[in-house]
């Protein structure tokens, strides 16, 4: 074993156990300290001011979380692909020709959705 190896891990678990002493510390601070004036206002779930009305079954169109998926794997996917593969072109050029072909089949699936009518707001 290299020289030291044991006093970094020391140094670790001497800052793990400050951390959760610390925790702790804080946490039965907040028990000891907190005041508590329970009330059956404040044991009710806050919908801004009004009064909580009995739960009602409701449908959610699946359209809408199909295109919301949509969204996240097209369009925020593309904001980090571009500059990546940019990155990618200098050093190691075969990885950019893998991001190609893999933006692509995010193209092909794009068009298989907007052939499916998933991109049709009705």
């Amino acid at each position: 074993m290299p020289d030291g190896y044991a006093l970094n891990w020391f140094a670790i678990l001497l800052v793990a156990v400050v951390g959760v002493g610390a925790i702790g510390t804080m946490f039965l601070s907040n028990r000891l300290i907190a005041p508590r004036r329970p009330s059956e206002v404040k044991n009710s779930p806050y919908e801004c001011g009004i009064e909580p009305a009995p739960f009602r079954w409701s449908q959610v169109n699946i359209r809408y979380y199909v295109f919301a998926i949509l969204f996240i794997i097209f369009d925020v996917e593309a904001v980090f692909l571009f500059p990546w593969a940019l990155v990618f072109l200098k050093t190691v050029p075969a990885v950019f020709y893998e991001m190609l072909i893999f933006m692509g089949i995010l193209f092909f699936g794009i068009i298989y959705g907007w052939r499916k009518g998933v991109l049709q707001w009705k």
